[in-house]
């Protein structure tokens, strides 16, 4: 195995024990990146010198950090001071912040290697799309808003990657590409040097296991074990959630999620149905007006500085009227009473965790549409921590996902129990690059 293959919990062992070094797991990335980048396209800017001579400096000291070592990618909408935050927005290509972003910077004082700054849709919201392709098939899509950092660690460039969701946009392109990705419960990393959209942005990554999740988690202060070997809970009671809507699924995405269901009953894991009550199905239209609204809010001062050079779907949001206060206050009322109401429930239906389709299907074909996020909207207005972890295959031979969800703060419960279950789930765990 390729030191490019392995995924950021083996790697950050054997850099641990002595049997790799990090110039060398660079050195093997930077090779991976070259054969691949013009089939894939994750990178608006890659470091590969400066990575290579921070991984020099740290081969020279002693692991004493859970990252210590490992590579990771970032979405192009935080700041880092070694390179641009471009936003993937024409006006921005020359920007160049002086601080790193709270997130870039945990990271690195945890002894990551800033590798480069993944492709993403214009300011994580609109406007120009990315160009990256996904992994197994360049004619379909990766998702959105987060394309890049999923097809990178997804297409073995880069052990784990930094995204954002405000909608679905780490969930999603997990699914899509067949990797894991954790959005942590709102407010839990740091968005310090994000560039602003909704106060629903949260900061989340990608990983090639649960293991990766967990020790980036630790990383950051959410997870006490990143050990691969948790044990299932033998107490654990999994809710099956088809959510409101259901409707909204392929036949791939039900088919894959229904063998996710199974592979459950068959290792004896306690299941119930989950259904939730009518005022939550109103949540994704709640959670649409909060982000338009907010938005709006969001983008007043390059609207009034770039004007008729800020793209159509930004300055549409001045021009055409958008979310009236009304809509506002009933969106944020319903979401407020919805947040404490779903801890709730769980915990009168003794429910630990949910499992719910992360994507409604595999990856749709063409580069414009980048999916449909209505099976994580709801879990992004919640606050809820999510992973999202790899299921089967659909009718193009390309990734589906599923989504265990559970309730707010419960993030390093659920990425424990989350590697537990990623065994009896993802039965594809071993992934071969793409040649």
């Amino acid at each position: 195995m390729e030191p490019f293959q392995l995924t950021a919990s083996e790697a950050a062992r054997q850099i641990a024990q002595g049997a790799l070094s990090s110039e060398r797991l660079v050195k093997s990335l930077a090779e991976r990146i070259e054969a691949r980048d013009l089939a894939v396209k994750a990178w608006i800017d890659a470091d590969i010198e400066g990575a290579v001579r921070t991984a020099r400096k740290l081969d020279k000291l002693t692991p004493t950090c859970p990252l210590h070592g490992i590579p990771f990618g970032v979405k192009d909408v935080f700041d880092t001071a070694e390179m641009p935050t471009t936003y993937n927005s024409a006006a921005f290509f020359d920007h160049r912040p002086t601080r790193d972003a709270s997130c870039v910077s945990i990271a690195r004082k945890k002894g990551a290697i800033l590798l480069g700054k993944t492709d993403t849709v214009e300011f994580a919201a609109g406007g120009r799309r990315a160009v990256t392709r996904h992994p197994e098939n360049p004619n379909h899509t990766p998702g959105g808003s987060s394309s890049g950092s999923a097809a990178a660690v997804a297409d073995f460039q880069v052990p784990w990657a930094i995204g954002t969701q405000t909608g679905g946009s780490l969930i999603r392109p997990a699914s899509f590409c067949g990797v894991y990705a954790f959005k942590p419960t709102l407010g839990t990393v740091g968005r310090d040097g994000l560039r602003y959209f909704s106060n629903l942005d949260a900061v989340g990554w990608y990983g090639r296991s649960a293991a990766d999740l967990s020790l980036i988690a630790q990383a950051y202060g959410l997870a006490e074990s990143r050990s691969p070997e948790v044990p299932l809970d033998k107490t654990l009671t999994v809710g099956i959630c088809r959510s409101p809507f259901w409707d909204r699924i392929t036949a791939d995405g039900n088919k894959a999620f229904e063998e996710a269901v199974r592979r459950l009953e068959k290792a004896n894991v306690r299941l119930v149905d989950f259904d939730l009550p009518s005022p939550f199905e109103a949540l994704a239209v709640a959670q649409d007006n909060i982000m338009r609204g907010e938005s709006k809010a969001a983008f007043y001062d390059l609207y009034l500085e770039l004007g008729e050079a800020l793209h159509d779907d930004f300055r549409a949001m001045y021009t055409k009227g958008g979310v009236s206060s009304s809509q506002m206050l009933e969106a944020y009322d319903l979401a407020d009473e919805s947040r404490p109401r779903f801890s709730r429930l769980l915990k009168e239906r003794g429910v630990d965790l949910l499992l719910t389709p992360a994507a409604t299907g595999e990856a749709p074909k063409g580069l414009s549409n980048t999916g449909d996020p209505i099976f994580n909207v709801m879990w992004s207005v919640l606050h809820v921590p999510c992973v999202a972890m790899p299921c089967s295959r659909g009718i193009n031979n390309l990734p589906i996902g599923v989504q265990l969800v559970s309730g707010r703060f419960a993030d390093s419960s659920l990425l424990r129990q989350s590697t537990a279950l990623a065994r009896l789930i993802d039965i594809e765990a071993l992934r071969l690059p793409i040649s």
